[in-house]
């Protein structure tokens, strides 16, 4: 059994103050009657649900985009940074984890779900899942340089990474794909050309683009297009 207000936060339809201001405005049917008791206990698999004429499908997986903040930890706990986490509403004991890292300063789309096997798919090496990143740089990069990328480039400790792609879009502004996640692996690579990283923003994982609509710091379930586009066969 689960509260209402937290079946519909987990199932899209807002925050948990969003949702209790919905079920008390009377928008919600259980089994036929209308609900006004935001801590109404609803059987997630068997009663129904309706939210304005629409049927409420309580998924147990969760799959939520964010647009990671500058200052946040990729990670579910830390003793002394704030985590993203911390910026995921209503979600309490879904076993949500954030999907690989971004780097503390760094910005942009992270994939936050409680499918392990789907996590691992997307972070395994074998599947060669792309990450494209929005880098703004100090340096010059020659078409010598950039062809570097495609060889693969042998970063500080001496590992040669796997074929990568720079798109330049200025003279100081590009794109960078990579199939890997070294820690730190684009500015590293970056350093090793004689550049420096000073903005980085990940716009893509996979085939997942981010969503320009959200704010630093918001997040949104994924599409069902979306969730289909993520099972890596």
């Amino acid at each position: 059994m689960m509260r209402l207000d937290k079946l519909l936060a987990h199932s899209g339809y807002g925050t948990r103050k969003d949702v209790k201001e919905i079920i008390r405005k009377g928008y919600v049917i259980v089994n036929g009657d209308v609900i006004r008791d935001d801590d109404f206990k609803v059987d997630e698999d068997n009663d129904e649900v309706i939210v304005q004429g629409s049927s409420v499908n309580y998924e147990k997986m969760i799959y939520l985009m964010l647009n990671k903040p500058d200052g946040y930890i990729s990670a579910t706990y830390d003793r002394h940074d704030p985590i993203v986490m911390d910026l995921i509403e209503g979600y309490e004991n879904r076993g949500l984890f954030p999907v690989g890292r971004l780097d503390k300063d760094s910005e942009g789309l992270l994939l936050i779900t409680n499918d392990g096997l789907l996590a691992h798919k997307m972070l395994a090496p074998k599947y060669h899942v792309d990450k494209k990143y929005y880098i703004k740089y100090d340096g010059i990069v020659t078409s010598d340089k950039k062809n570097m990328f495609e060889g693969g480039i042998t970063i500080d400790d001496g590992y040669k990474c796997k074929e990568a792609k720079f798109i330049p879009l200025s003279s100081n502004e590009a794109y960078v794909v990579i199939s890997e996640g070294k820690f730190h692996q684009v500015k590293r690579m970056m350093e090793a050309i004689g550049c420096k990283v000073t903005y980085l923003r990940r716009v893509e994982f996979g085939p997942l683009k981010m969503d320009d609509t959200l704010g630093l710091g918001e997040y949104r379930h994924l599409t069902e297009d979306e969730v289909k586009s993520l099972k890596i066969e």
